[in-house]
């Protein structure tokens, strides 16, 4: 059973600890939040410490509190904190920040020489066969219109990380996406081909956060199997289709 201590403790990261505490894989130790815990807090219906950590705390925490894997929901300024530790220890990472910028991803690659890290701006499963599905659709008919649709709740205002992540994956410009804010949306994905005489609708619909809690424990799986390096759920994805190819006969 892999040992888990997960950081950010907000609407997502309340229900990824509900998903890896279900989950007979692993053993969620701890919660990290940003925010001020209340002393003595803990996950709901459960004894797993949810505490607030300063920069200075990591150390002694980990060597009380030991695991072999961290899971991020937080923000991307955490990463420049518990990092060291992450090297020194060789602790894995799955991080689901969606804002991380250049700065911050060379950093992450620094870090991989010496451990396992995986970053994705989405989490989910279904969402990263989405982009591998129309990826591979792009490649079949690069000559169909795309456009790309994004739905989500009243109060994100950003465009969505992940649909900026699907125009760059299809070679495709910000302005092919279209963005709605509505209320009791969690989070809707669509990339449209326009061929002629026909159109391919791909659709993706967030029903629960816990989705990304189902990705953050397939990415742990996969990336304990990894050599040291930083890889994207793309990369995790592709190797497990690599896998099931080479076990068919004839399909690979």
């Amino acid at each position: 059973m892999m040992k888990i201590g997960l950081i950010g403790y907000g609407k997502a990261g309340q229900a990824v600890a509900q998903v890896l505490h279900d989950d007979p894989r692993y053993e969620l130790c701890w919660v990290a939040r940003q925010s001020q815990a209340s002393p003595g807090q803990t996950v709901p219906d459960t004894a797993i410490p949810v505490v607030n950590l300063h920069a200075a705390d990591w150390a002694p925490w980990l060597d009380a509190h030991p695991v072999e894997a961290l899971v991020d929901f937080s923000r991307p300024q955490s990463l420049h904190v518990y990092g060291e530790h992450l090297r020194r220890r060789q602790l894995m990472l799955v991080s689901a920040i969606s804002a991380y910028g250049p700065e911050d991803l060379a950093y992450a690659r620094r870090l991989a020489e010496q451990t396992r890290i995986m970053c994705s701006p989405n989490i989910t499963v279904g969402i990263n066969f989405l982009i591998l599905a129309a990826r591979l659709l792009r490649r079949i008919a690069p000559f169909a219109d795309v456009e790309i649709l994004e739905q989500h709740f009243r109060e994100k205002s950003e465009v969505s990380g992940t649909a900026r992540k699907i125009a760059e994956s299809l070679s495709v410009e910000d302005q092919r996406i279209t963005s709605l804010r509505l209320g009791g949306i969690v989070g809707h994905h669509e990339v449209i081909f326009g061929f002629p005489h026909q159109t391919v609708r791909l659709v993706h619909e967030s029903i629960d956060r816990r989705a990304f809690g189902t990705g953050a424990a397939f990415a742990l799986d996969q990336l304990a199997h990894c050599d040291n390096g930083l890889y994207s759920f793309d990369d995790l994805m592709m190797r497990m289709v690599r896998n099931e190819l080479l076990a068919q006969p004839g399909l690979a």
